[in-house]
């Protein structure tokens, strides 16, 4: 359920963004599919598994649901910051599931908690470089810490024993607090500043 949970808000983003750029159904369907299952494709590509969404029955119904749902939906209930939330849901659901999948691939404990960055952060990008909009990569805010910190947790309370499906929940819930604490009050980590 988290899965599809993941990928039903990160597919929510990425139909949010084409609908926000004005796009036709298709390309909001599309960043759905991009946005949903880029982090996790990628995460298996590199674990060396089939992708997970080939073999999960409803993942493209969830998606072509969520782009169906996005783009029905009148644009004053989305304007504001959706888009943004949608986001950090699926970034902290994506980078405690990455994690625990090397995990259960018998990755080791660092390279798990790598790819649980990298499933949380990658389809965000994807879709932020086919938008043609400013990567999130590229702006100070609270992202990548926040998917490190889902991530790592993840790791540590299952390898201390703690069960999966616990252990998933408390560090994507501590993810999600950080990223959104970072959208409320604009925490930034400090830029490279080279001194004269």
């Amino acid at each position: 359920m988290l899965d599809l949970g993941g990928t039903a808000v990160f597919a929510l983003s990425g139909a949010l963004m084409a609908a926000r750029l004005n796009q036709t159904f298709v390309t909001c369907a599309f960043f759905a599919l991009l946005t949903g299952v880029g982090g996790g494709s990628v995460r298996d590509a590199l674990i060396g598994v089939p992708a997970f969404w080939l073999r999960d029955f409803w993942v493209a119904p969830v998606i072509l649901a969520v782009a169906l749902l996005a783009w029905y939906t009148p644009r004053r209930w989305w304007e504001g910051h959706w888009l943004e939330w949608a986001d950090a849901a699926g970034l902290a659901a994506f980078s405690t599931l990455g994690t625990a999948k090397a995990l259960a691939f018998e990755v080791t404990p660092l390279a798990a908690i790598i790819l649980g960055i990298v499933t949380g952060c990658v389809g965000g990008i994807i879709r932020d470089v086919i938008a043609g909009v400013p990567s999130i990569l590229m702006r100070p805010e609270l992202y990548v810490t926040a998917a490190a910190v889902a991530a790592a947790l993840c790791g540590v309370l299952i390898l201390t024993g703690v069960q999966q499906t616990p252990a998933m929940a408390i560090a994507a819930l501590a993810g999600f607090a950080l990223r959104g604490a970072a959208m409320i009050w604009r925490i930034e980590l400090p830029a490279y500043a080279k001194e004269g």
